[in-house]
């Protein structure tokens, strides 16, 4: 820092001595900008104000079908020509009540242990494997809304199982 300023601010001050009797004339200009020909956009548009030019009327005005338009009581809406008039919009068909898998039914213990099938011979890997096939079908991101309680309660008792079978598997294994 020179003289309680910084480096960048004494340039600055310096550039503004060197160049004080050019900056009074760019005052009186202040529309326009340096390096351009023309002004800005409000002298361009020949004396038209760019609030009521409305330039965002112009993206409803291109559209197809019937918009929203400024009225009053006294004037009607502007009509079209037929071929600018909207076609009917069809009927759209509700969507039918989606059916549940068969195995999201199948919610208590036995069920959710046999479709694992968790022997004593499995893997910690294997038991892993197990894990992400069965939260493949049954996981309750991957199912309809309407079903996903069951689907959580049936990953809910398998990671359950398989959780229970690793800790026995490392148990074992310290032993």
């Amino acid at each position: 820092m020179l003289f309680g300023q910084s480096v960048f601010q004494s340039v600055l001050d310096r550039l503004k001595e060197e160049d004080g009797d050019t900056a009074d004339e760019a005052v009186s200009v202040s529309h326009r900008v340096p390096g351009f020909t023309t002004g800005l956009a409000f002298d361009v548009m020949q004396g038209v104000s760019a609030p009521s030019a409305r330039p965002g009327q112009a993206y409803f005005d291109n559209l197809e079908f019937e918009t929203f338009h400024e009225t009053t009581v006294d004037t009607p809406p502007p009509e079209r020509p037929p071929e600018q008039v909207a076609a009917p919009v069809p009927e759209i068909e509700p969507e039918p009540e989606p059916v549940m898998p068969p195995h999201l039914a199948r919610t208590a213990l036995s069920d959710i242990a046999g479709e694992l099938a968790i022997s004593a011979q499995d893997s910690i890997q294997g038991l892993s494997d197990k894990r992400r096939s069965f939260a493949k079908t049954n996981h309750p991101d991957r199912v309809h809304p309407l079903f996903r309680d069951n689907a959580t309660k049936r990953m809910t008792i398998a990671n359950l199982l398989i959780d229970e079978a690793i800790r026995r598997k490392t148990r074992s294994a310290r032993r």
